[in-house]
């Protein structure tokens, strides 16, 4: 079911100053940058092993990233784990009784089906379910 920690979303200011600061002082580029409509957020995302770093930087005063950055500041937004069947899995957490925020999957970063769990559900955890782009 879960294959490994896909990412940690981490909600910022600006994407351009966590390029600038990973450039310096990591020698790292973005492995991926992009911006998600359905989500109104850029996305800079860093490759370290099997795990990303990814970067959210809201797109306007209406985004979800935007109102997290209102609310708490600069910080882990969530956490996202790689799994083989995205579907299977919110069928599953469904028939447990876990608060879904998408009850379908839908399309994330990078092309991957993604859906989100309620942090009511989770020990506080919003956690983000990532299924690799469908080939």
């Amino acid at each position: 079911m879960i294959k490994k920690i896909d990412h940690v979303g981490i909600a910022v200011n600006s994407v351009s100053s966590v390029k600038t600061m990973f450039k310096t002082l990591f020698h790292l580029e973005p492995a991926f940058e992009e911006v998600v409509e359905d989500q109104k957020v850029k996305v800079v995302g860093f490759r370290l092993g099997d795990t990303n770093l990814e970067f959210l930087e809201p797109t306007g005063p209406d985004s979800p990233i935007a109102k997290y950055l209102k609310k708490r500041g600069e910080g882990i937004h969530h956490l996202a784990l790689g799994v083989d069947n995205i579907e299977e899995t919110l069928e599953r957490f469904q028939q447990n009784n876990l608060r879904l925020i998408d009850e379908t999957p839908r399309q994330g970063a990078e092309g991957k089906l993604i859906a989100f769990v309620h942090p009511k559900s989770l020990f506080g955890i919003l956690l983000e379910l990532s299924q690799e782009k469908p080939e």
